[in-house]
């Protein structure tokens, strides 16, 4: 197993949204004989892209996975999504993984939406092959997208072919390593020819940079070099290879996915270059436990993503950590304590699943089916060494939207399905707003919210009604004010009477509530002085202006009296309430929004348009920086004007633009503002 596993790869692919990942790993499975023709993403016959919303949007919306040999060897693959709505996620498949295919595409080069995925790469510290896609589009230009990869990612690409012909001439490669030049033909095989002698100038010159790069990045070779003038092309290729994985090192890769051309020369590369399995640093548990890639140690298996089958059910996908895994094996989830018996091994290709032959050692990608107590984030390991992975922080949700069914009385419904989503996307969360009642779906965009109810509708036959959700106002005290809260009712027998004096005054900002109980004397018996104390609460949740819970104030009892008979509870919890409200008109009530802490990041050109645009929805623009042509702008917007930023950002840069927000504090309302916030407010209490 040793030297099937040290020949294994596992790799993710990842990119921009739109740069051909899909279309690389359908020319990868064409190439590896898994698939006897090209899909198309527009004809929605690609393999990995498999559910109906992937289909109608052309374009993934999950991750896809699919196992193949490639020279007798194993390999996996990881299909990432690359729109900013579906990647969030992407730090999961990128913990399943030995290396990584970041894909670009010759027309654009490196995008914002490329850093954000190469800075994911840097933070996983893997090793990456890069793969320039769409060298024959009609505004393909290589050397500006391979220059990109330096100027924009600060790293160092080494090129490993260098293209005959542009556009939709382009028609073969120059292999850098070898000097020898391949044509492609019809089908995308490649055919040996002699270099054309209009690039064999500039091949030479960039074969010599690229073997210096190679010799600066180890010191053997480097000394090597300057005393002989050239290296062996052994030399070179184990240079680049142990450069490689010490990412000091980016080897490139150029074709054209959809015409299958460099398809062989990128498998080619993802065996020499990336590590196996068993070069994988130690496993980070919790606790500071480690774990070894190894076959011998004991079992540990990482489930990084969940799948709902229409037939299988629950598809559990599992990256395995150490250890040797057969079907056999009852093993425990180290989170939850559970016990699961794996049963059938299966791996994934696309949406079929084939069986695993054999057993799996460490870095196999398998597929469990019907774990009942496993989800994604879970390490399931032996019970007898207990190991728990370190889960990969996901980037918080940026936009929240209220569900509400079709049909009264479904709510249930509703919240039932879209709980059934949340097990395969860890990017969703799930809540009731306690003020409105409103169910709340949070994620991480509105297409992402979108696609997630239509699949709720399609799989759980649950009509759902998206609404923006609610502002969560706040209401404040703006002075201070001494009244009597008295309430007296008789109605024959025993009546009610309760009564008290409480001084009402502002805290500072986040001060919350404070009760001062400073009754001397028994004027109010201690068993009523509580009561007092929740009426204030009870209509200080329900607020004065705009039904806004009132924040950041104190509240003094100090007075009052009482009756030996006619008193109670309830009555001093109403006299309370009544001498809070009154105390609210004499002090001054002012409606608060909530400010969002915007973060924005834009190439340099749509720089002038985000701020005028973040200014006229009343934001405050705290600074902006630019590094590489890329602008970060930070903010803070009021959540009122910003709840559905993210089609507009899209719009406005033509989706290259990105941003995350988070919540910052509470400011008050300007006077038209509020005005309008409280009449909509009235109006809906009328109706």
């Amino acid at each position: 197993m040793s030297e099937a596993l040290q020949n294994q790869r596992t790799f993710a692919l990842v990119g921009h949204g739109g740069c051909g990942k899909t279309s690389t790993a359908e020319m990868i499975l064409f190439n590896a004989g898994i698939i006897d023709r090209l899909g198309k993403i527009e004809e929605g016959t690609t393999a990995l892209d498999t559910e109906p919303e992937e289909i109608k949007r052309r374009g993934s919306i999950q991750s896809g996975f699919a196992g193949y040999q490639w020279k007798k060897n194993n390999h996996f693959l990881i299909d990432t999504p690359g729109d900013a709505n579906f990647c969030g996620d992407r730090p999961y498949s990128l913990a399943a993984s030995d290396g990584v295919v970041f894909t670009i595409d010759a027309v654009d080069g490196v995008k914002p939406l490329s850093r954000k995925a190469w800075a994911a790469i840097e933070a996983a510290e893997l090793p990456a092959v890069i793969y320039i896609n769409k060298m024959d589009r009609d505004r393909a230009d290589f050397d500006a997208a391979f220059d990109s990869l330096n100027s924009s990612l600060g790293i160092s690409p080494v090129l490993l072919q260098y293209p005959i012909g542009s556009k939709e001439n382009f028609k073969g490669v120059v292999d850098m390593l070898s000097g020898q030049a391949y044509l492609f033909e019809e089908d995308g095989k490649p055919t040996k020819a002699d270099i054309p002698a209009d690039i064999a100038d500039e091949v030479e010159v960039l074969r010599e940079t690229m073997i210096e790069n190679i010799a600066e990045s180890d010191e053997y070779l480097m000394e090597k070099y300057l005393e002989e003038g050239e290296l062996t092309e052994e030399e070179i290729g184990q240079g680049l290879t142990s450069g490689v994985k010490k990412r000091n090192l980016f080897p490139v890769c150029i074709g054209s996915a959809l015409e299958n051309k460099g398809g062989s020369f990128l498998l080619d590369a993802i065996q020499t270059y990336l590590p196996s399995p068993l070069e994988h640093p130690q496993w980070q548990g919790e606790n500071d436990e480690t774990r070894d890639s190894s076959p011998d140690a004991p079992v540990a298996c990482f489930v990084f993503k969940t799948l709902a089958d229409p037939f299988a059910g629950q598809l559990t996908i599992c990256r395995v950590l150490s250890g040797t895994v057969t079907g056999d094996l009852t093993l425990t989830n180290s989170n939850t304590e559970a016990k699961e018996r794996l049963g059938n091994i299966q791996v994934m290709v696309g949406k079929e699943q084939k069986p695993f032959k054999g057993s799996a050692g460490p870095g196999a990608i398998i597929t469990l089916a019907k774990l009942k107590e496993t989800f994604t984030g879970d390490t399931l390991c032996d019970d007898k060494s207990k190991f728990e992975l370190v889960r990969p922080a996901i980037a918080p949700q940026l936009i929240t939207f209220a569900l509400a069914p079709a049909e009264k009385g479904d709510e249930d419904k509703v919240f039932q399905a879209i709980q059934k989503l949340l097990a395969e996307d860890v990017n969703l969360t799930l809540s009731r707003d306690e003020e409105s009642g409103d169910i709340l779906l949070s994620g991480m965009g509105q297409n992402h919210i979108e696609i997630s109810v239509e699949k709720a509708r399609r799989r759980y036959k649950a009509e759902i009604v998206l609404k923006t959700p609610k502002v969560p106002y706040r209401e404040t005290i703006k002075g201070s004010a001494e009244v009597q809260g008295r309430y007296k009712k008789q109605s024959g027998g025993r009546g009610q009477f309760g009564d008290c004096w409480i001084k009402l005054e502002p805290t500072e900002k986040g001060g919350g509530y404070e009760f001062v109980n400073s009754i001397v004397g028994g004027v109010i018996p201690r068993q009523y002085i509580p009561a007092v104390d929740k009426g204030v609460q009870e209509a200080a949740a329900k607020g004065v202006l705009a039904g806004a819970p009132i924040i950041d104030f104190r509240v003094t009892l100090y007075d009052g009296s009482y009756h030996s008979v006619d008193s109670s509870e309830m009555a001093f919890k109403v006299a309370g309430s009544m001498a809070f409200k009154k105390a609210c008109e004499s002090a001054g009530v002012s409606l608060l929004e909530p400010l969002m802490n915007v973060n924005v990041e834009v190439p340099d050109e749509f720089m002038g348009d985000i701020i005028g645009d973040l200014s006229s929805r009343r934001g405050k623009v705290l600074g902006s920086d630019s590094t590489a042509g890329v602008t970060e702008i930070n903010a803070y917007v009021p959540m009122s004007e910003i709840l559905q930023y993210a089609p507009d950002l899209r719009s406005m840069t033509g989706g290259q633009g990105t941003f995350t927000m988070e919540m910052s504090h509470y400011e008050e309302c300007p006077p038209q503002i509020a005005e309008k916030v409280i009449k909509e407010q009235n109006k809906g209490n009328e109706e």
